[in-house]
Order: structure tokens, then C-alpha cells, then sequence
């Protein structure tokens, strides 16, 4: 049975006992209206009670009672930190019936309220670590929100095992680690009742946040590859919730992830939010690859900014490597606890050097690769027997499986094979702890350790070094103030060997990188790092912890925290509605003065008008762009009932060549058209072909020379660049990529548009790059220059700019007409403009058609308006294929 849920979370809050640990630090409520939707926020002790006849509660409050919905809106913001685990440990009671609760403050969840403002509060919303009885969980969940903060989701056992064991941990991890299944042993295989299970569990999550979120304040920060599809339910939920997403682990490059049978939906939820982070930039650059391959969508990088834009919604990318909490180790190497296990260890490994390794155990924390680069050094250099020693501190794993298994066995055969060879009764080079290691204990090996060698073949952040890093410049302090050494001879210094697979690595320039699987090359790095001078070791340290002091967990957090905060701004100023159903949904965000073009609004102005300018794009806009065909004879037939309108100038401004569109549209005698974005237009049928100059005397001598030297170029990339070719109009010369690899394709335009830049340089052409092409055109051509030079030949004709124009089109080349029109027509306030684009987008336009279909629909309302007589016989398409033949 799922978690219940609760619409109001007050109804939990009974008298509930709770052990004198829970109570340190406790944190009492109160719980407000907003939206319907219980709201709780911090206050000084003592819990309200709400009224249950909320719409009649009076404005005037008595003393203790709950504020009115006037002061919630004038709070501070909340942060709602969503993740699988709540930051708590829970253990059992005194008695058989109650839990016991404590922060969790080792975790970086707890760690980064301090890079929050102090007034902001902060609600956790998880599961807890343990099994909790459907009977308690009423008393627990109200417990931990009165005293915690935290909302507490409850799973199902089944659910759980299938969400967490099955899908988290046997695909994404694996996967996102670079372990593809290649058979059911090697991995997990994708199974359909997990990937529901983790749609499932991420649903219960939004349910849990819709609880307590005021959308129009809060601030939602959702961790790790847990929840990658909660964006998505929080987005349908409220349009414009203010939302950001860290990703904890790797992401995996494209070719790795585009196995997942789920990758579309995955990647369109995490688009949902408005802020997705990363550790490292490689993990940013994996991400930012598979939405330009898998979903078409280009990034831009804008002073320091990466951005994505999705249906008119920028999505931020950060790049920003968590850091610790140095205060924390700072105050823990100062327990009596640490100090005295501290002298243990000294005493334990006094006369040998230590090198340290603390990971969890799985196969990908490479601890047999580290064993056999300890076994290959004493091969080495044999003089270090007896000297060295490697301390593995095996965590207990957080998955199950054979594979776990497999690392386990892997680790204490190399260990106990080590061993044999090099040690004796006394001295034993692996020491291998396969248990819980507390915090303190932890720490004083982190300090007596030489060296710290991480050789993962492949994790995200790993903050082992940093930890280490801190404790070696606390620990040095402990001989002074133990009075064995004078402050002034206090030598701090440390080494550190890490994987180049692992997140921190590009943040520590001191250290010693290694290929983990190069087991050579580990072991040469032991023996230099044992062997280095002291002097070095020194600067190394320097190094490494002055960035991980300025850069700790605050630092993360906060840094995090002002992008969100500055990608949500225009929230509030954006018009935004959903679209799509399930994980498919998506946010369309549009300007506030972005509208539908109503037929019966433009018709009004039609009839009122004495002088019309009509220009419409041809693909795309009275076409499909998937479609090749000709215009059918109803679409020639209105157009001719326009073009007759003695009121009516008809234009269609194309990119395609004057010979097909003189094929195409030769039976509309009046209709005007511009080809080749207008560089070639004419105003009827018996028109000659009028072409683009800069001057009127400039018409008749403009040469073509330069594609003497752009064709050759373009051949060049087309020749190395498969799936690309080479379209040759008359005035223009394209080249297209979106039949290649779009990496590929788009670096490659990249290289050609500077390259023709420099051959053409001295030549009257620009070179430009639109949607998957790269094109080279005489100076001054585009959709815009041809409109404006339309209109102003009909001011010029009759005296006056036109009093109604209409412009639609569907892509990039059409936004230089509405832009062009809006200049122009500023002269002329009292003209009506219609300026409308193709499709539910971000535009110049002011007005939008939904497709092809609804722009025939509407000039049929303008053709009957004309001539009323023929309004029975223009079609009435009601699908995309009538308006072809």
C-alpha cells in the first residue's frame, strides 16, 4: 500500500513523545494557509492550532494564532530540499513503539544551509534510512515536521526494492558509471516494472512536495539521480515553480547514454527544471551533447552563462564541485576521542609511512587496482618492505548483487596474496577494514596518513581528499597544543595520488594524477609520493587547502543558490503554459503580449482597411517543411481570391529558387513573389524578375565571381563530412549538416564559416549559419531588406504606407520581416499590424497560428470577407493532407 497523503499536514501534528535527543535542538512550527495548501514555517516555540473554519477566520489574529494569508506572501522564501534519504539517523526508542531522531551532519544535505540566507527556511523532504510500520507512520511523519522540518516519504517495501535495488541501482548507476549490460550478468538489464517503479516513487515525491510548497515563493532543489523525473510532476503541477536539479554522479557521454531505453524522457524532465548542476564541466558536456543529439537542442554560453533554450524557457547549466563543511573537522579533531585514537594509530604505525584509502565497496572504487600497485612497488623497489603500509577502509556497500560480491572477494584475496608475500608476524603491507568506521576514527586516520590514494575508475565528486586535506592541516596543530613542539616548527603537509576518473580530480592541480588502470603508473606515483621532498609536499598542501577552504559546502550552496535565483527571475514576467502529456510534458514560456491571431479579429480589421499588404512565408507556413509538393489548387484558388482584392498586394517571400516558384504559383497572375529571401522579386506574374542591389546602378553589372572560390571550400567539408551536401541557388550557395553527426556537423560548420570568412573576406557577400547550414549570400539579402523595399515602393505608390499588414512565417529568416515591419509601420500608429508566427515559440511576432492548417483557415476568413460570393466554395480544411494534391 503507498504512503498516504495528507492534504493537511496539521491533522498530524498530535501530543507525540520524544526522546531527550530528539528534543536538543528542536524546532517548533507554525502552519499557515496559502493556496489551501498547508504551509509550515519556523517561529519561537509552541505549536498553534488552525482554525477548521478557514474562510470565515477573522482578520483581526489574537496572540499565537496563525497569520493571515496577506503576511505569507510578505515571508522570506523557502528552500525545500528534496532528496531519496533525509539527512537524519533514526534508531529505536526507548521503548518497542518510539524512534529516535537526529541530524544527520556529516551529510552535505544538512551542510548546505550554511550557504543559505539565515533567514531563509529550510524544509527537507525524503525517506528515512529505515523501515517505519504502516501504524507509526501518522505519529513519525508528525513528529519529524514539527521538530525537524522534514517531510517524511514513506515507500512501500515492494516499491522500494523495485525503485532503489532494481532500477537506481542495477540501470542508472551502473550506466552512469560507464557499465553497459552487455549481458544479464554484466549489469543490469532494462526491466519495464522497475523503470514504473521509479516513475512511481518520483510521483509520491511531488506529492510530498505539493503538501507543503508555496509555488509563488518557494525555492525547489531536487538531488541526484534519485528523483530525475520529479522535475517533470513539479512543473505540471505549477508552471512556474522556481526549481533547480544537482546531479551527484557522473553523467555519461552520449554514446553510453543513448543505450538507456528511457532516454528522451529522462532528459525532457530534467529540462523541466530551470537550473541543472554538475561537478565537473565533463559531466556538463556529456549532458549538453545528448539534448543537441537525441532532442536538437543547441546551448549557448553568454558572459559565463551556459544556457539551453527549451520551448522559450532558458535552462541554466552549472558547473560547481561540492565542497566539506571545515568547521566540522576542524571541531572534530578537537574531541577527546579523536585525539586519543589519533596517538593509537601514531603508536600502531610508528616507523612506517601510511597511505590511506577510504572507499565504499563496489567494483568501481578500484581497490584491487590500488592492491596490485602496492604488490608491483614492493616489486620495485623492495628496500620500502616493512616500511610502507596501505590502510583500505572498506565501506559497507550501499547496493547488493553478485557484483558486490565480486569486489569483496577481489579485495581480500589481493590483501591476504599481499600479505603473505611481503609480511610477517609484525608487518603486515594491507590493512584492510571491512567494517563501519566512525567519523572520529576517520578522521584520525585521515591524520597520521602520508598519502591518500583514490583510484576509482570512474565516481562523481569523491570528497576523501578534501576531508583528508582538512584533517592534515588540523592534525598538524595537535603536537602544539599537546606542548610537544613550538608552534613556529608546525610542518603541514600532505600528498595525494587520485584517479583522473573521479570528480574532484580537475580541482586538485597539486596532486599526483593517475590512470588507475595503468597499474604501473599508480605505483611509480606511490614511490614518488612517499619519496618527495618535504619542501614540495608543503607547497602541495598550501595548494590544496586554500582552495577547498574557499571553496567548501557554503560556497557550493550559495553559489547555486544566486543561479537559481537569477534564472527564475523573469518568472513572474513570462506567460507560460503546459503542453504534452506524461513525462512528455513540457512549459511553453511566452512573452505577455505573445497571443492566438483570432479570424474574427483580423477579419475586422480586413474590412475596415483600404489599402492591404499581405506577406506569407511559403515552407512551413502555407506548407509543411516535411513536404516537397506544389500547392494544391484550393491554396492557388484562395490565394487568386486575395490577389483580386483590388485592396490586396499578395506576396509570398521564399527561400526557395525563382524557377520553382515561377513553376509552382504561375497560375495566381497577380500574386507578387520574392525567391532566394529575397534577392530575386517581382510583383505579378507578367513582372520581369527584379534582383537585390545596394544601389539601383549596382543592379545590372553584380557578379557571382565568389563562388569560384566558396564552392571548392564547401566541397572540402563535404568531401570529410558525411551525410552533408551542398545546395547551389543562384545568388547563394548552402551548406547543409543535418543529415550528419551532429557533433560532428556542427563543429565542422564552425571551421567552414571562419574559413570562408577568411577566402571571402574583400568579397561583397556575408556568411552566416542558421539551423544546420552554413550560408553565403550577397551583402544586404534577407527577408527583411525585401519587405521594407515592398512597402515603401507602395508608399510610393500611393502616397501612404499601407493601413493593414499581415506577415506570417515559421522560422529564423522570418523574424527579419517582423522586425523590419515593426520599424517601418511606427510611422503609420493608426495601420493595423498583424505580425504572426507559425507554431507556439519565442518571437518577434506578436501573434502566433498554431500550424499550417489554422494559417489556410484564417486567410479564408480574409478571402470571404473579400469576395463574400466565393466564401461556399473555398475548402474547409480540416486535415494537413486536403491542403495537398
Amino acid at each position: 500500500m503507498a504512503s498516504k497523503s495528507y492534504s493537511n499536514l496539521l491533522d498530524l501534528m498530535g501530543d507525540t513523545t520524544l526522546s531527550a535527543e530528539t528534543r536538543m535542538g528542536a524546532m517548533t512550527t507554525r502552519c499557515v494557509r496559502a493556496g489551501g495548501m498547508t504551509r509550515v514555517a519556523t517561529s519561537p516555540p509552541g505549536i498553534c492550532s488552525e482554525s477548521r473554519d478557514d474562510d470565515n477566520r477573522s482578520s483581526t489574529q489574537q496572540e499565537g494564532s496563525v497569520s493571515t494569508d496577506a503576511s505569507v506572501l510578505s515571508e522570506e522564501s523557502r528552500m525545500l530540499i528534496v532528496a531519496h534519504m533525509l539527512p537524519l539517523h533514526t534508531k529505536p526508542g526507548p521503548d518497542s513503539n518510539s524512534w529516535s531522531f537526529e541530524w544527520d551532519r556529516a551529510s552535505p544535505l544538512w551542510q548546505l544551509k550554511d550557504g543559505l540566507p539565515e533567514e531563509m527556511e529550510v524544509i527537507y523532504v525524503g525517506c528515512l534510512k529505515v523501515e517505519v510500520d504502516e501504524s507509526e507512520q501518522d505519529e513519525v511523519a508528525a513528529t519529524l515536521l514539527e521538530n525537524f522540518n522534514c517531510v517524511a516519504a514513506f515507500l512501500p517495501k515492494d516499491l522500494r526494492t523495485r525503485f532503489y535495488h532494481g532500477f537506481c541501482k542495477q540501470m542508472l548507476w551502473p550506466l552512469f558509471h560507464y557499465l553497459l549490460p552487455l549481458s544479464p550478468n554484466h549489469g543490469g538489464r532494462f526491466n519495464r516494472l522497475d523503470w514504473q517503479a521509479y516513475v512511481s516513487v518520483n510521483k509520491i515525491f511531488a506529492d510530498k512536495v505539493m503538501e507543503v510548497i508555496s509555488p509563488d515563493d518557494d525555492y525547489v532543489w531536487v538531488h541526484d539521480y534519485h528523483l530525475m523525473v520529479l522535475p517533470t510532476f513539479l512543473r505540471k503541477r505549477f508552471n512556474k515553480v522556481k526549481l533547480g536539479f544537482f546531479l551527484h554522479s557522473p553523467f555519461p557521454s552520449s554514446e553510453i547514454y543513448r543505450t538507456l531505453p528511457v532516454r528522451d524522457e529522462i532528459l525532457r524532465a530534467l529540462l523541466n527544471a530551470d537550473l541543472i548542476g554538475f561537478h565537473t564541466f565533463d559531466y556538463a558536456r556529456h549532458f549538453l551533447s545528448c539534448c543537441s543529439r537525441m532532442l536538437g537542442l543547441e546551448y549557448e554560453s553568454k558572459r559565463g552563462y551556459i544556457g539551453l533554450e527549451y520551448y522559450g524557457r532558458i535552462v541554466g547549466i552549472k558547473i560547481m564541485p561540492v565542497g566539506i563543511h571545515m568547521g566540522q573537522f576542524a571541531a572534530s579533531l578537537k574531541l577527546p576521542d579523536t585525539r586519543w585514537r589519533i596517538r593509537e594509530l601514531q603508536e600502531q604505525f610508528k616507523g612506517k609511512t601510511v597511505l590511506l584509502g577510504v572507499d565504499d565497496m563496489d567494483i568501481f572504487k578500484g581497490i584491487g587496482l590500488k592492491f596490485l600497485a602496492l604488490e608491483e612497488m614492493l616489486r620495485q623497489h623492495p628496500e620500502w618492505k616493512g616500511k610502507v603500509v596501505v590502510v583500505q577502509i572498506a565501506n559497507p556497500a550501499r547496493g547488493k548483487g553478485k557484483d558486490v560480491e565480486e569486489a569483496q572477494n577481489e579485495a581480500r584475496t589481493l590483501a591476504q596474496r599481499i600479505n603473505e608475500e611481503f609480511g610477517n608476524e609484525k608487518y603486515k603491507p594491507v590493512v584492510l577494514l571491512e567494517r563501519y568506521v566512525p567519523p572520529y576514527e576517520r578522521i584520525a586516520f585521515y591524520t597520521v596518513a602520508e598519502c591518500c590514494v583514490v583510484t576509482a575508475v570512474r565516481d562523481g565528486m569523491n570528497l576523501m581528499p578534501y576531508e583528508y586535506i582538512a584533517c592534515r592541516e588540523g592534525g598538524s596543530y595537535l603536537d602544539v597544543v599537546a606542548g610537544k613542539i613550538p608552534e613556529a616548527q608546525v610542518v603541514k603537509k600532505s600528498m595525494l595520488i587520485v584517479s583522473e576518473f573521479i570528480g574532484c580530480s580537475p580541482s586538485l592541480s597539486g596532486a599526483i594524477r593517475v590512470n588507475p588502470w595503468n597499474i604501473e603508473m599508480v605505483a611509480e606515483a606511490m614511490y614518488n609520493a612517499i619519496t618527495m621532498k618535504e619542501t614540495e609536499q608543503q607547497l602541495r598542501h598550501e595548494k590544496h587547502y586554500k582552495y577547498i577552504s574557499t571553496h567548501d559546502v557554503a560556497y557550493w550552496a550559495r553559489s547555486f543558490m544566486l543561479d537559481l535565483e537569477r534564472t527564475c527571475r523573469d518568472h513572474t514576467r513570462r506567460r507560460c503554459y503546459g503542453i504534452g502529456f506524461g513525462l512528455s510534458f513540457r512549459v511553453v514560456a511566452l512573452d505577455p503580449s505573445f497571443k492566438k491571431l483570432r479570424t474574427e479579429l483580423i477579419v475586422a480589421a480586413y474590412k475596415k482597411s483600404s489599402s492591404r499588404a499581405i506577406l506569407l512565408d511559403y515552407d512551413g507556413t502555407m506548407m509543411p517543411t516535411s513536404h516537397k509538393e506544389s500547392p494544391s489548387p484550393e491554396v492557388l484558388s484562395l490565394l487568386n481570391t486575395l490577389c483580386n482584392d483590388p485592396k490586396n498586394v499578395v506576396f509570398i517571400v521564399s527561400g526557395r529558387p525563382r524557377s520553382k516558384l515561377s513553376e509552382w504559383f504561375s497560375p495566381c497572375k497577380k500574386l507578387g513573389l520574392a525567391a532566394e529571401h529575397g534577392f530575386f522579386y517581382r510583383w505579378q506574374s507578367v513582372s520581369e524578375w527584379d534582383r537585390h542591389s545596394a544601389t539601383e546602378r549596382d543592379m545590372p553589372v553584380m557578379s557571382f565571381e565568389w563562388k569560384l572560390v566558396a564552392e571548392p571550400v564547401m566541397q572540402l567539408y563535404t568531401e570529410s563530412t558525411d551525410g552533408s551536401y551542398i545546395e547551389d541557388k543562384e545568388s547563394a550557395l548552402v551548406w547543409h549538416h543535418r543529415f550528419a553527426d551532429p557533433d560532428f556537423g556542427s563543429w565542422q560548420a564552425k571551421e567552414m564559416q571562419n574559413h570562408l570568412e577568411s577566402v571571402l573576406a574583400n568579397e561583397p557577400v556575408t556568411v552566416k549559419s542558421g539551423a544546420q547550414i552554413v550560408e553565403v549570400t550577397p551583402q544586404g539579402v534577407s527577408k527583411g531588406v525585401v519587405v521594407e523595399k515592398l512597402l515603401l515602393m507602395m508608399e510610393r505608390e500611393h502616397g501612404t504606407l499601407p493601413d493593414m499588414v499581415l506577415c506570417v512565417g515559421d522560422d529564423r529568416s522570418d523574424e527579419d520581416m517582423f522586425e523590419s515591419i515593426a520599424a517601418l509601420m511606427n510611422d503609420a500608429p493608426s495601420a493595423e499590424v498583424f505580425a504572426c508566427t507559425v507554431g507556439q515559440k519565442p518571437s518577434k511576432a506578436k501573434y502566433y497560428l498554431d500550424d499550417t492548417v489554422e494559417v489556410i483557415k484564417m486567410l479564408q476568413g480574409l478571402a470571404s470577407a473579400s469576395d463574400p460570393s466565393t466564401a461556399p466554395s473555398l475548402p474547409h480544411f480540416t486535415d494537413i493532407a486536403s491542403l495537398h494534391i
